[in-house]
This record gives structure tokens, C-alpha cells and sequence, in this order.
């Protein structure tokens, strides 16, 4: 997916807001990064409120350690020590890990994938789906290094990541790769081209030797979790910090759909574990307890599509650009239809109310147009893209 957007990919960081493509990127940042970290901080608080002081003590507020020890570092030091200290690390857990221990390089799988392509139809309708997902983090995530003061050619990222992706494939690895999300966090902290290569190192000599579970029966992730949690406010914030002040209610606008598939998440996952089903309950006796089921997985179908057009449709209307948001409304009805966004997988009428509802959207934002009269500098403004 990420290939075939190289064609598409300028027009759309050209013709979206910025506010709408960081709104909904710091969606997936603060629904699917900073909030289980921060519950498990606080399930874990002698180490993770410990650790997360130091973490914001030494990239948000400045504070200095000792021999210039990142303050990464010194978090997951810190957390390390009162971990075993404390009795919460197992020794046991450390001896089984060693079992994992050795020489793990990867094999060549083209037979492997080859053969798939006979089972592949039945998983289009949701494989596509996801392929968007990751196409539109990717063009959001370079919009993110722009903001950060870092421009680069969207077209080579995407060119990039989709080969990286079809070369992990061909050895056989079932996770497509992703353009690297927290720019803005791993600048602030000192991170360059050697941090991105030394990742790359690192991980490659952690996984080929199946240190994993040795380092994560060594570290307490609660250590870890402060990290991911400074890394999600930054994303968050720089969607308000490089936008228009006026755009911010349509950047929160932009991050409902991911809280939306965050909490359907939880409450499919809480219902397994009951042993039961939102069928064999009843949409209606959910409803009846708070929990607007149907809803919920509605809003946050395609949430990272959903979020971006739904933000752009409102920093049209806050900059008297109603054509422009008739334009994205229409966009959405055509997305609602074929299930891209607020369904769970590609259909034809898959979302139709929901269609009709962006459609009668469109044609209200441009009966706007004709019910309000822009004065000059605002003419001019509305010629520009978003």
C-alpha cells in the first residue's frame, strides 16, 4: 500500500490541513501509545512514578545526570534496581529466558509467500484496511518531522518503507514495517541519524540472538512505560504547538475516532475474558449500561482515515473554506460507502447511513458558501491549499 501511495501521497499532504494530519496522529499517539503506559505506570507506582520523574525531569524539564547519562538511561537503571530490590522481578523468570538465548537469522520464505497468494481474496477486505492505516501514519508522520523542522521527500519514505516491508515478507516476517512515529520526542532528547542507526543495530542484535526475554526478565517494564508516555504528550502536543490556535478544537475532533477504537478494544477484550459476546449480550442491554457498543466501533472504524477527514471538514469551516469542507465531506461519504473508514472491512454499502450522513454534510457545508461573504484577506487565503 505504501508503493502504490507514492502517487498519491504529495497531493495529500498538500490539500490537508496540517492540523488535520497531526490531529489524527496524535490520536493514534495518545489512544494506542501513551495510554496503557500510563496505567501501567501507575499499576507499578514505586518504579513507574520514579521513573517517569526522571524521565520528565531530564527531557522536559533540562535536569542534568550525572557523566551525562541520558535520562532514558538512568530511568531504566533506576526502575532495574528498585525492581529487584523490591522483590517485583522474578530470578526464576531470568534462568528460563537463558532457554531462548542463541543464533536466531532469518530465513528466506519466498515459497512461503508465493503459496499464500492462493488464500489471499478472503483477507483483502481487511488487509486493506490496514494497508491505508499504514500509509496514512506514514504521510502523517513525515508531515511530524516537517513540523519538527526536519523535511523530507514523502515519495522516498514511502519507497523506502515498502520495500523494507516486501524484503521482511520474502523472510518471512508477518510485520509489515512502519515509518518511525515520535520525530518530534527523539529530536528534543538529542536523537540523530547514528540514534536511528544504532536502533537498527540494536534491535537486529537482540532479536537474531533472542535476548528479548532476557532483557525483559531483567527490566521491569514499568521502567520502559515512562518512555512511551513522553513520546505520546509530545506527539500529542506538537499538533497544538504548530497549528493555528483556532484549529485546536478541530484537532481534538481528529483524535475521537482513535479513543473511540481504543475503548472498543478494551470492551471486546473484557468481554472474552467474561466469556461472552456483544451478540449473545445485546447491543441494547450494553447500551442500557453505558457502553454504546455499536457506536463505539463504528466512530473508530479506520480511525486514522475517519480522524484526519473529520478534521479537516472542521479547519475548513473555522477558516470559512466551505467548499473546501464540502469537498472532505464528500470525500468521507465516498470512504463510508466502501467501509475505509467507520467499518471494520471493505464492502460495497458498507456504511451506507453513514455515507448519506457525509453526503448531506457536503451539500450543507456548501450551502455555506453562499450564506456568508469573506472579506479580502480572507478571499485570498481561501485560494491556498490547506
Amino acid at each position: 500500500m505504501n508503493l502504490s501511495g507514492v502517487l498519491i501521497a504529495p497531493a495529500v499532504r498538500k490539500w490537508t490541513p496540517r492540523g488535520a494530519l497531526l490531529g489524527t496522529l496524535a490520536g493514534v499517539s495518545l489512544a494506542f501509545i501513551a495510554m496503557t503506559p500510563a496505567m501501567r505506570i501507575f499499576m507499578q507506582p514505586v518504579i513507574g512514578l520514579v521513573c517517569l520523574g526522571i524521565v520528565f525531569g531530564g527531557w522536559l524539564a533540562g535536569v542534568k545526570f550525572p557523566f551525562g547519562v541520558p535520562a532514558g538511561l538512568v530511568a531504566i537503571g533506576v526502575g532495574t534496581i528498585i525492581g529487584w530490590a523490591t522483590g517485583i522481578m522474578d530470578v526464576a523468570a531470568v534462568g528460563a529466558s537463558l532457554s531462548q538465548f542463541g543464533l536466531h537469522l532469518p530465513v528466506p520464505s519466498v515459497g512461503n509467500v508465493l503459496a499464500g497468494f492462493s488464500s489471499l481474496a478472503p483477507l483483502l477486505a481487511t488487509a486493506i484496511p490496514f494497508g491505508i492505516y499504514d500509509f496514512i501514519e506514514a504521510t502523517d508522520n513525515v508531515e511530524s518531522a516537517a513540523a519538527a523542522g526536519d523535511e523530507y521527500n514523502v515519495r522516498e519514505v514511502l519507497m523506502v518503507d515498502g520495500i523494507g516491508s516486501i524484503i521482511g515478507t520474502m523472510l518471512g516476517s508477518p510485520i509489515a514495517n512502519a515509518v518511525y512515529i515520535g520525530h518530534p520526542g527523539w529530536k528534543s532528547v538529542g536523537g540523530r541519524t547514528g540514534y536511528s542507526l544504532a536502533t537498527a543495530a540494536l534491535v537486529s542484535a537482540v532479536t537474531f540472538l533472542g535476548v528479548v526475554p532476557l532483557m525483559l526478565s531483567i527490566i521491569p517494564l514499568a521502567a520502559i512505560y515512562p518512555i512511551l508516555l513522553y513520546i505520546g504528550a509530545l506527539i500529542g502536543a506538537q499538533a497544538f504547538q504548530v497549528t493555528p490556535r483556532e484549529h485546536a478544537p478541530a484537532i481534538v475532533i481528529a483524535m475521537v475516532p482513535h479513543f473511540a477504537a481504543w475503548a472498543s478494544g478494551l470492551v471486546d477484550g473484557a468481554l472474552v475474558a467474561a466469556g461472552a459476546t456483544a451478540v449473545g449480550i445485546g447491543a441494547v442491554a450494553l447500551e442500557n449500561n453505558g457502553v454504546l457498543y455499536d457506536g463505539l466501533h463504528l466512530l473508530g472504524g479506520g480511525a486514522i482515515l475517519s480522524g484526519m477527514i473529520l478534521g479537516a471538514i472542521a479547519i475548513f469551516l473555522i477558516d470559512h473554506r466551505f467548499r473546501a469542507a464540502a469537498a472532505y465531506s464528500a470525500i468521507g461519504a465516498v470512504l463510508a460507502y466502501f467501509g475505509f473508514i467507520h467499518s471494520e472491512k471493505i464492502a460495497v454499502g458498507a456504511s451506507i447511513p453513514i455515507a448519506v450522513g457525509y453526503l448531506l454534510l457536503a451539500v450543507l457545508c456548501f450551502g455555506f458558501s453562499y450564506r456568508y461573504r469573506p472579506g479580502k484577506s480572507e478571499e485570498a487565503s481561501a485560494m491556498a491549499p490547506g
